[in-house]
């Protein structure tokens, strides 16, 4: 190995609620010569880090700016609101975004959510990031929307959560600058869609096993006989009857 040569790695990106574990673990079992290594980025940053070169993909949340990025979409999360455990919400399944109308609803700057109209009436200021709003949740200042994920990322043991019904829900997909489709990511693009390690999608592929022994040798001419092997007939006997005209019949005593 030269200088300039480097042992390859894999550099996987990944917004706060996602959780890679899955993925890294088959990636470790298929490729285990080659390193993946984890980095956390916030939901804002995530696109510029693909973009910068920081990874080499990353599992973010949609919509996020796709400029010079592919994307593949994955899962779409539940939506939930965030109350303190004596509130009202707390005694119900789920809830409506009308519902929310008269309530104080948080909306910090990290929002994930594709809001056109954010449900209830909005707070004085937005906090800075959803960390910080929980706080705010807990303090009785307000509720917070938010994909689940995030929600039981962020427990506590003062909140609970509800699904909420008619607000947007958070895509999470697999993205990567699409001039840098290297074999490595397409490696883990066929991991995250399911693909077995004998898929013909893939670009991996299991060793191809040792062809089955053909029939030409039992179908085609005879094989002759080893020697020393019987023939079928009677060796003692040759190819005729009892040589001699032998007697037949029951033998005779003797005086």
């Amino acid at each position: 190995m030269t200088g300039s040569e480097t042992s390859p790695s894999f550099r996987l990106a990944y917004v706060p609620g996602v959780t890679p574990a899955k993925w890294v673990r088959i990636w470790n079992e298929r490729l285990p010569d080659v390193p993946l290594h984890l980095l956390q980025v916030s939901a804002a940053e995530a696109s510029d880090v693909l973009r910068d070169g920081g990874a080499d993909a990353g599992l973010l949340r949609l919509p996020t700016d796709r400029t010079d990025l592919s994307a593949i979409p994955l899962y779409t999360e539940t939506t939930v609101v965030v109350v303190p455990k004596d509130h009202l919400v707390a005694a119900v399944d789920e809830v409506s975004a009308e519902d929310l109308a008269d309530e104080i609803v948080l909306h910090p700057l990290d929002d994930t959510l594709d809001w056109e109209h954010p449900p209830g009436r909005p707070a004085i200021e937005r906090p800075a990031t959803t960390p910080d709003a929980l706080e705010l949740v807990a303090a009785g200042i307000g509720l917070l929307v938010v994909p689940q994920s995030l929600a039981r990322l962020y427990h506590r043991k003062d909140l609970t959560y509800r699904p909420v019904t008619d607000t947007p829900a958070s895509r999470v997909a697999l993205s990567w600058r699409e001039d840098r489709t290297t074999d490595l990511v397409d490696d883990f693009i066929g991991i995250v869609r399911g693909r077995t390690v004998n898929s013909t999608r893939g670009r991996r592929s299991a060793a191809p096993a040792e062809p089955q022994r053909t029939r030409t040798d039992q179908g085609g001419a005879r094989r002759k006989p080893a020697a020393g092997k019987a023939t079928g007939r009677n060796p003692r006997r040759g190819s005729g009857g009892p040589k001699g005209g032998g007697r037949r019949g029951r033998p005779r005593r003797q005086g």
